[in-house]
């Protein structure tokens, strides 16, 4: 007892959704023992106050009540002089159905350590013992667990795989990494490069497990053999949970959370890939691809996490944007998808960073920085104001990769930097050095390389990717969306009617004094519906004068706004039939992942 921390978790009240949470502690310090929740959690970069969601805390020893004292929002404080044994129990009200924090209902459980397990300060260091225990009133309904913590073996009570019982964390940190789905989920496994797998699906669904397993080995095993075998986890489990309509993932160091649509899992009978399945096998691939990158391999600034407050670092244009880029490619690296399928979402990425005016105000090294307060709180002018870490990273990534290739004629690309990043950072839990990347591009590219780098970092200049492109026998086109009128807004349906969430700089909405949250009313005294505006622009021309009547808040408005031809803003990356044997050979390395 002396050498651990206890807890016990128990669903006590799914209808309530509740969980209920002990915690031991044989000796307390004696000068008043204190603990805390974290406010964040590793991945998401934003404050997101866990405590909030604790609803009653209280402490005994002795089989005596203890004063608690709260220090601020997330830290509470017990008496000085206690010898303990010490024990905590709070509940913990879990109904955020997302991959951050947690969930709890009658048909399943779902919790980060994040959201449930207080932290005993000065015991961090020390192996944790989780106690994760049936749910209250449904004894009867075959729940099971799911999670990559490992079984506490040789303790009394030690849990049997995918069973309730004792399971046991190294420290802390290796506490919080660990997900636990708990229900009815669905359940399949595998091994890549001889490392077991799981898959466990909880919600209603009629998913093909044989062919997302199909799909998924040959994913993994290309990851693992990137970055060079062994693969860092003993065992590795994807937690998905499948709903109408949802999308997202978090990273741990041996598995992942995953949020996704239940119609975009394969079914059965299916032949074609649907592209709703593709955008759930590359969801897959950038949260195991973080295995490596961002949870091994790490910024500075996150080594150690301080989890109390916000943690600053320029370098999510690397971690997260760097894993976008290899997410879909390593996805046609493994035969997941074909070339073009790859062109395509390639298109999407280009397209997504280049019709936001943000990405001339702010680089994606700011991006990093201002991702607590910006990325992570976006509003209806973030187009205008921000770019994202996340695609415009991913095309930093193909850039260096594309030039590395170019420049030394296919013997050196991205995937040697990624590995010199791990062997240097992630084996050895060194952090990564704010300008880290820059001078490792330089050691394999070059000065020039590490220069140019940086200026794509931290510049907000278009990127010169029709150039490089070429350069691999790829053409990069521009085509409108659309062949209607536009007026530089994006809407959203509320019901029936259409919305103004985001109106861009500069365009004819902006000049004619349309603002987001307008409602739109009427276009020529025609009535807007949702369905409908589409069809009556569509109707109209480019230099047309156009009447709109929309309602901001509870005043009704008229607006003369002239159209404009639509933008050339969609981009269309093609194979290039007369690309020469050189740059063939070129995209044959850098699509399949050898040298040239």
């Amino acid at each position: 007892m002396n050498s651990v921390v206890r807890y016990t978790i128990q669903a006590s009240q799914p209808a309530a959704h509740l969980f209920e949470v002990t915690l031991q502690l044989a000796a307390p310090d004696p000068a008043g023992q204190r603990f805390s929740l974290p406010a964040w959690i590793p991945g998401s970069y934003m404050i997101r106050e866990f405590a909030k969601n604790i609803v009653s805390l209280s402490a005994t020893a002795g089989g005596g009540a203890l004063a608690v004292t709260q220090c601020d929002k997330h830290s509470w404080q017990l008496p000085a002089g206690v010898a303990g044994p010490v024990t905590l129990t709070y509940t913990v009200y879990a109904w955020d159905l997302s991959v951050r924090t947690a969930h709890l209902d009658q048909t399943h459980g779902f919790f980060n350590g994040t959201s449930v397990f207080l932290c005993a300060h000065g015991c961090e260091a020390l192996p944790q013992l989780v106690d994760i225990r049936p749910p209250t009133g449904l004894e009867e309904a075959g729940w099971r667990v799911a999670t990559s913590l490992p079984e506490a073996d040789g303790e009394a009570g030690a849990a049997e795989r995918y069973g309730f019982g004792l399971y046991r964390a190294e420290n802390y940190d290796a506490l919080i990494d660990h997900p636990v789905e708990m229900g009815g989920f669905t359940l399949a496994e595998f091994d890549a490069c001889g490392v077991p797998h799981a898959v466990a699906i909880s919600g209603r669904h009629d998913c093909d497990m044989l062919r997302l397993v199909e799909d998924l080995q040959p994913l993994c095993e290309a990851q693992i053999r990137l970055f060079g075998e062994p693969a860092p986890m003993a065992r590795y489990v994807f937690l998905v949970m499948a709903v109408g309509d949802g999308y997202g993932g978090l990273e741990h160091r041996a598995s992942t959370a995953l949020l996704c649509s239940r119609a975009d899992l394969p079914h059965a009978g299916m032949e074609a890939q649907t592209d709703g399945y593709r955008q759930f096998l590359g969801l897959c691939s950038h949260e195991y691809f973080h295995t490596w990158n961002v949870k091994r391999i790490k910024p500075a600034a996150f080594v150690p996490y301080d989890l109390s407050r916000e943690n600053y670092t320029r370098l999510l244009w690397a971690f997260e944007g760097f894993t976008s880029y290899y997410d879909d490619l390593l996805l046609v690296r493994s035969g997941r998808i074909a070339e073009a399928d790859y062109l395509t979402l390639l298109g999407k990425t280009i397209s997504q960073v280049h019709k936001g005016s943000g990405r001339t105000r702010q680089s994606v090294a700011q991006s990093s920085f201002e991702a607590w307060t910006k990325y992570y709180r976006q509003d209806e002018n973030s187009p205008n104001a921000i770019v994202s870490y996340y695609t415009k990273g991913a095309l930093v990534a193909l850039l260096l990769d594309l030039r590395l290739r170019a420049d030394s004629h296919g013997a050196r690309s991205l995937d040697d930097l990624m590995r010199a990043l791990w062997l240097r950072h992630g084996r050895t839990g060194v952090g990564v050095a704010e300008d880290g990347i820059f001078a490792l591009a330089a050691e394999i590219g070059g000065a020039a390389v590490g220069g140019w780098l940086r200026e794509l970092v931290e510049g907000t200049g278009e990127l010169p990717l029709a150039a490089w492109l070429k350069r691999v026998g790829v053409g990069l086109q521009w085509e409108a969306a659309s062949a209607a009128p536009a007026i530089g807004v994006r809407t959203v349906a509320e019901g029936d009617q259409l919305k103004l969430a985001n109106v861009y700089d500069g365009g004819p909405a902006q000049t004619a004094g349309l603002s987001a949250g307008d409602v739109l009313v009427a276009l020529d005294g025609l009535k807007v519906s949702a369905a409908g505006f589409d069809k009556l622009m569509a109707r109209r021309m480019a230099g047309d004068r156009a009447e709109i009547h929309v309602f901001r808040r509870d005043e009704l408005m008229c607006f003369e706004v002239e159209l404009q031809a639509p933008p050339a803003d969609t981009a269309k990356p093609e194979l290039d039939a007369d690309a020469s044997p050189a740059a063939v050979a070129l995209r044959t390395g850098w699509l399949g992942g050898r040298a040239a």
